[in-house]
C-alpha cells in the first residue's frame, strides 16, 4: 500500500527546502560555522527570558486569548507608535507562533485554488510553499541585478497581473538579495494593487536592519491609509535573537479580527502566555539591544564583503538591507554542488541560490549576522576554498 496515494496534492507538492539540505548535510559537525540560516549567534537577552521566566513561576501556563494577551498587543502598539511616529490601534495586532504562520495564516485569507500571487524573485522560498499549500499559484517577478544593486520593475510587476492575481508580496529588505524599497518604489506598488484591487502582503521583518544611517527601512505605512488591502508579517525573531521562540504578530485591518482569531484557533488555538510576556519586554525595553544588533550586521557584513571581493571571483550588490550576502561566483553553475562541497572543503555552512526561486540560481546566500571574529574566520576558509582547484569550476 502506498500511503502518499491517500495525500492531498498540495500537501505531497510542499517543496523540500535547498536550504534545510545543505543545513542536514553539515549540521554538526565539529568547528563547523553555520551562515545557512537567517539568524545570528546571540542567545535571546537575559531581560526577555527573565520575563518569561517569571510568567511561567506565576503560573501563566493555561489557555490565553487567540488574538494575543492585551498587553502584548498594547506592547505592540506602542512599539509601533515610536517607530513611525504615527498612533496603531493594539486592534490591528494579531500574536501568531512564528511569521511563517503570519504568512500562513494571510495566504489562507486571501489566495485559494487557482489564484495567483505575484512574488518578486530571488525570494525566501517559504513564500511560494506556503502559497502552494493554500492551493494557489505563485507567479514569479524577477528582479535584476543593477551596479547600484537588486531592483524590481514595477512596469514588469503590473504586467504580470492577470485575470487570476490575488496578491502582491513584497518583502524589504529582502531575504535574500538585501533589496530595499524606497518610498517611491513602495507608493509605486501601491497603485498597481490599488488599481487591480489586490491584496498586499508586506513582509517587513527586516526593516530595523539597514545601513544608511536611518532608524528604519521604508514601509507601506509611510504611503498607505490604515485600512488599504495590506497585511504586514512581523516576527520576534530577528530583533531580538528570539528565533527558536517561534513567535510574531500579523498587523491587519481590524475588520479581519474575527478571520483571523478564527484561524488562530484552529491552528495553535494561541501563543503561550510566558512568550507573550517575554515579548513584551522585547518591545518594551530592547531598543538597545536591536541597535546593537544591527551595528554588528553591518561591521560583520563588510569583513565578508571586503574578504570575498579580494579574490577578484566573487559579485555581489551592495549592502542595503536584511543581513545577507548574496554573491555569484564566476565560473560556478551549480551552487547546489557548490554549497555541499563549501561544507566539506572550508566547513562554512551556506545556503545556494536554488533555493531563493527563478533568478537565484546562480548565486550563494550567507548570513553575516554573527560575531565578527566567526565572519573574519568564515570569510578566510572561503576565500582559500574558493581558490582551490577543487572549487574553480562545477563539475
Amino acid at each position: 500500500m502506498n500511503l502518499l496515494e491517500g495525500l492531498t496534492p498540495e500537501a505531497l507538492a510542499a517543496p523540500a527546502s535547498g536550504i534545510v539540505e545543505v543545513m542536514n548535510y553539515g549540521r554538526g559537525r565539529p568547528g563547523m560555522i553555520p551562515l545557512w540560516a537567517g539568524e545570528g549567534d546571540r542567545p535571546t537577552p537575559a531581560f526577555i527570558m527573565d520575563a518569561a521566566i517569571a510568567s511561567m513561576r506565576a503560573g501563566e501556563t493555561f489557555y490565553t486569548w487567540q488574538r494575543g494577551i492585551p498587553e502584548l498587543r498594547e506592547a505592540l502598539s506602542r512599539y509601533h507608535q515610536r517607530l513611525y511616529g504615527v498612533p496603531v490601534p493594539m486592534e490591528r495586532f494579531f500574536v501568531t507562533g512564528s511569521g511563517m504562520q503570519s504568512v500562513q495564516i494571510a495566504m489562507r485569507m486571501i489566495a485559494g485554488a487557482g489564484d495567483e500571487v505575484l512574488v518578486p524573485t530571488p525570494a525566501w522560498p517559504n513564500f511560494a510553499a506556503a502559497i502552494g499549500i493554500a492551493g494557489a499559484v505563485a507567479v514569479p517577478v524577477p528582479m535584476t541585478l543593477e551596479p547600484s544593486g537588486w531592483h524590481l520593475d514595477v512596469d514588469r510587476l503590473a504586467a504580470s497581473v492577470t485575470p487570476r492575481t490575488r496578491v502582491i508580496v513584497i518583502n524589504s529588505p529582502a531575504n535574500p538579495t538585501g533589496w530595499t524599497a524606497s518610498r517611491d518604489d513602495l507608493a509605486a506598488i501601491l497603485a498597481v494593487a490599488r488599481r487591480h484591487g489586490l491584496w498586499i502582503v508586506a513582509d517587513e521583518i527586516y526593516g530595523r536592519f539597514v545601513y544608511d544611517g536611518s532608524p528604519r527601512a521604508a514601509s507601506f505605512r509611510d504611503v498607505a491609509d490604515p485600512d488599504e488591502r495590506i497585511l504586514y508579517i512581523q516576527t520576534f525573531s530577528k530583533n531580538w535573537a528570539m528565533t527558536g521562540w517561534r513567535i510574531g504578530w500579523l498587523e491587519a485591518p481590524p475588520a479581519l479580527g474575527d478571520v483571523i482569531e478564527n484561524l488562530i484557533q484552529y491552528s495553535t488555538s494561541g501563543v503561550a502566555a510566558f512568550m507573550q510576556r517575554g515579548a513584551v519586554a522585547a518591545l518594551d525595553e530592547g531598543d538597545a539591544f536591536i541597535a546593537e544588533q544591527v551595528a554588528a550586521a553591518e561591521r560583520s557584513g563588510r569583513i565578508v564583503a571586503e574578504g570575498l571581493s579580494a579574490t577578484g571571483r566573487v559579485r555581489f550588490a551592495p549592502m542595503a538591507g536584511a543581513f545577507y550576502l548574496f554573491f555569484q561566483v564566476d565560473g560556478e553553475t551549480d551552487t547546489r554542488r557548490l554549497a555541499l562541497r563549501l561544507v566539506d572543503e572550508a566547513n562554512v555552512g551556506i545556503a545556494p541560490g536554488t533555493a531563493f526561486g527563478p533568478g537565484g540560481e546562480a548565486y550563494l546566500r550567507l548570513c553575516y549576522g554573527r560575531r565578527e571574529e566567526d565572519i573574519a574566520e568564515a570569510t578566510r576558509r572561503l576565500v582559500a576554498a574558493l581558490g582551490a582547484p577543487g572549487l574553480r569550476r562545477s563539475a
